[in-house]
């Protein structure tokens, strides 16, 4: 197993540790109800240091990714990121992904999950006959996110960025607590406001920016958070998880993401997009909340009220902030209504439960 900068951290704080996508990661400190509501209510810090980073340079940068992505990354001003995916030839979802325009028709910076690294890297490489200069950063690149409504307060003194009034999806470069060359971006995963810090893993960085951010937020009650609270929380929003709710045999539009499925551009698998926004898809992945007591898990058959299997859960959990069961799957596209009635199999019963709106409320 690979550690990052902060995992003797996570160690010393009494993480409960285990492997995500080959890296010894904490999942939780104190509980995943817990540090959930330190995201919802105050600020917390992930350590997310196993995501991947590209950097694309040159002229036929911007080309490249326009080619192997969904949405249209010519959009992209320097200082702004966008959300998207590598869409694969037969329609479904190599990996969903965050660009980052360092510099106009110059510079980029894709990030992608971390079990995905490999992969990724093959693909687009696989379309770079251009030969736009690539480099896999992933290795040399911390990413601390610090989430929650106080996370831009509590982090405005270490730094002359302007980070409280950062708009979504943009970010800057300067210095921050001391350390030159770091990137705060106005993205997350959480919902609950706040920045991603990216900055190179060299010397006493990772330390001194970590030590940094706690004592910044030690009067506040800033709290270190794990990858349980992470799932917990981007559930409640209805953000999908690669591997859990998309994966490649998914497509973008059957599960909500047509508004990154752009037709300005040529890119991999679109004229089969285009074939199903013209004639609707089969199924549909939406969210769900139980009505009979029971938690929802990735698996679990979805059936009508006849026990007739329609679809599949993705993604289930006991919501902390909510206090209720909730979910997403695939199911469908007549059962994807909201307020639709639909019955999930736990273990040998079928628990009522409905089609809700996404966030979850």
């Amino acid at each position: 197993m690979k550690n990052t900068p902060f995992t003797d951290r996570h160690i010393i704080l009494g993480a409960k540790m285990a492997e995500f996508a080959g890296y010894n990661m904490p999942i939780s400190y104190t509980g995943i109800n817990d540090e959930h509501a330190a995201v919802r209510r105050n600020a917390g810090v992930f350590d997310v240091s196993h995501m991947g980073e590209f950097i694309l340079k040159g002229e036929h940068a911007l080309d490249l990714i326009q080619r192997v992505t969904s949405n249209d990354a010519s959009k992209l001003k320097a200082g702004m990121a966008q959300y998207s995916c590598l869409p694969n030839e037969e329609g479904g979802i190599i990996d969903d992904l965050l660009v980052y325009c360092i510099e106009e028709n110059k510079v980029y910076m894709l990030v992608v999950n971390a079990s995905n690294i490999e992969k990724d890297w093959n693909w687009i490489s696989k379309f770079n006959t251009n030969k736009a200069e690539m480099h896999d950063i992933s290795e040399k690149t911390c990413l601390l996110a610090v989430q929650g409504p106080n996370a831009t307060r509590i982090l405005q003194s270490l730094t002359d960025m302007d980070i409280m009034n950062l708009k979504y999806y943009t970010f800057q470069k300067g210095k921050f607590a001391g350390v030159s060359n770091v990137l705060v971006s106005a993205t997350g995963y959480t919902g609950a406001g706040g920045v991603e810090i990216y900055f190179e893993d060299k010397g006493n960085d990772a330390q001194e920016i970590w030590d940094a951010i706690f004592k910044a937020g030690e009067s506040s009650g800033i709290k270190p958070v794990g990858l349980g609270a992470r799932d917990t929380l981007r559930l409640e929003m209805g953000f999908c998880l690669y591997g859990n709710d998309i994966d490649d045999k998914t497509s973008p539009l059957e599960a909500g993401l047509s508004w990154i499925t752009k037709f300005t551009k040529n890119f991999t698998a679109r004229d089969i997009f285009e074939e199903q926004k013209k004639a609707g898809v089969d199924r549909k992945l939406v969210g769900f909340e139980m009505i009979e007591k029971g938690i929802p898990r990735h698996g679990y058959e979805i059936k009508d009220h006849a026990g007739e299997v329609i679809g599949v859960v993705t993604s289930g959990t006991q919501s902390p902030s909510l206090g209720k069961a909730i979910g997403m799957g695939y199911v469908r596209t007549v059962f994807a209504g909201i307020g639709t009635d639909i019955y999930i199999k736990v273990r040998d019963k079928l628990l009522q439960a409905k089609v809700s709106k996404i966030p979850f409320s």
